[in-house]
């Protein structure tokens, strides 16, 4: 058994999402490949050979690859599929961007987003918003498996030696094309890599009362979130939403302000290491959750929090 591992990357560098599939796939057992399809990304090859557990590196180097394009980077997938017996890519809009197209070429059925490996053959996934597991077992001759990254910890990413091997680059499919990319420019973490989430809920009650907020996060270092209610009320940007349908997350600390903690905001969280949630409804179902609650008027608990952390 050998696993291939689609990597994550912005061609200078590779995501940390990458990092957590690796540790999936030496789960996997057999050998670990990752596969780099970029243009000018020798640095983030060389980068996934230093990641411990990859015993090889594919490097295909082609203009085409340079934004990612999931229609060239799904053939280069294919062209070197044979002999593969789980093909992994991380549970981001970048894998499930590219393997179902994979999957649908290779006729087998996806894995997606799976959370635990119990077995080659079998996996575990969260199904009806994370409110149950569901143990899939695949009779498939190739896996094709996203990998939801707050399931599994980061692989070591130095002391490898992995063998770069240049492969030849499939053509440009001439399928789609690269248009513009807005990128959010931010002084804070990353949403999905930080380590101290700050996130506000509909009970803000407004774009200017998240204001409110902005001291905490800076005495943490923390990234800011949203849950999907602030987000739709035009509080936030669309990048802020942690939930199903926005970013999942599993930081060493989320502390949830105003949030009342549907189904859909505790699918995107609920793996967080410590959770803290401050909100005026002592029903409110985010405290079945948290590891420690606050109940009262955030205006007023948010500046003590603040005052005490000096």
């Amino acid at each position: 058994m050998t696993t291939l591992v689609i990597a994550e990357h912005d061609n200078a560098g590779l995501k940390g999402s990458t990092l957590n599939t690796v540790t999936a796939a030496t789960q996997c057992g057999g050998d670990v490949h990752v596969l780099v399809a970029g243009s000018n990304a020798g640095a983030a090859a060389a980068a996934a050979a230093q990641i411990a557990g990859v015993s090889k590196v594919l490097h295909a180097d082609a203009a085409h690859f340079a934004d990612g394009l999931a229609e060239n980077v799904a053939e280069q997938v294919l062209a070197v599929a044979a002999g593969y017996s789980h093909i992994l890519a991380p549970a981001t809009a970048y894998g499930k961007n590219i393997l179902p197209r994979v999957a649908a070429k290779l006729d087998v059925s996806q894995i997606s987003e799976i959370t635990k490996i119990d077995a080659p053959d079998t996996f575990e996934r969260p199904i009806y918003a994370g409110n149950a597991i569901a143990t899939v077992q695949s009779t498939d001759a190739v896996k094709v498996i996203t990998v939801r990254t707050t399931g599994f910890d980061a692989a070591v990413a130095t002391g490898g030696s992995a063998a770069v091997e240049v492969i030849a680059a499939v053509a440009d499919s001439g399928k789609s094309a690269f248009v513009s990319r807005e990128v959010a420019k931010s002084d804070r973490p990353e949403l999905t890599a930080a380590k101290i989430i700050v996130s506000g809920g509909r009970g803000m009650g407004s774009a200017d009362a998240f204001k409110v907020l902005e001291p905490l996060a800076d005495k943490l270092g923390a990234a800011m979130g949203a849950s999907r209610a602030a987000v739709d009320a035009g509080f936030v940007p669309n990048d802020w939403q942690v939930g199903q349908t926005g970013k999942i997350v599993a930081p060493q600390l989320y502390i949830a302000v105003g949030i009342s903690g549907a189904i859909q905001h505790l699918a995107g969280m609920k793996d967080s290491k410590t959770i803290v949630a401050i909100n005026k409804d002592p029903e409110a179902p985010i405290f079945s959750v948290a590891d420690y609650g606050i109940v009262g008027d955030l205006f007023e608990i948010v500046p003590q929090l603040v005052a005490e952390l000096g």
